[in-house]
């Protein structure tokens, strides 16, 4: 498998090594735990025609916390797939990166919904999402 940016336990298929779009976006994941995980994104790559950090991009950076959260909470011979994401776009990034904190608000047997805090280089709030996951059966021969 190449390297990627999420855990070694987090569960990605084989064939997929390579493809995952928090690799191409450049994230990385640099603290992980059920009560909170931190990851960082750069802005250059993921800017829009104006030149500011894209909106998309900071959903990508809020999905890819949540998701990584949910699966740490998933019970065994489950995992878990995105449900709603919402995202407030706060204040606008030019250069440097950003890091996305999550933290669980609810976590069930069903759903899961976690709140992603994004900031910048200077700390100042640049986004506020919610993901909410469901819980599925993972399927056969999944890791």
């Amino acid at each position: 498998m190449s390297e990627s940016s999420v855990p070694d336990w987090y569960p990605v298929r084989e064939d997929l090594a390579g493809q995952l779009l928090e690799d191409r976006m450049g994230i990385k994941i640099t603290e992980w735990d059920k009560d909170r995980l931190v990851a960082t994104m750069p802005v250059a790559g993921n800017m829009q025609p104006y030149g500011l950090l894209h909106g998309g991009a900071n959903g990508v950076l809020a999905e890819t916390l949540g998701s990584v959260a949910g699966a740490l909470h998933a019970p065994e011979g489950k995992t878990v797939v995105g449900l709603e994401l919402s995202c407030t776009h706060h204040r606008a990034v030019r250069d440097g990166e950003v890091t996305g904190v999550c933290t669980p608000l609810h976590v069930g047997r069903s759903s899961s919904t976690f709140e992603i805090a994004i900031y910048d280089d200077t700390g100042r709030r640049t986004c506020t999402a919610r993901l909410t996951c469901m819980v599925l059966d993972r399927a056969p021969g999944a890791r």
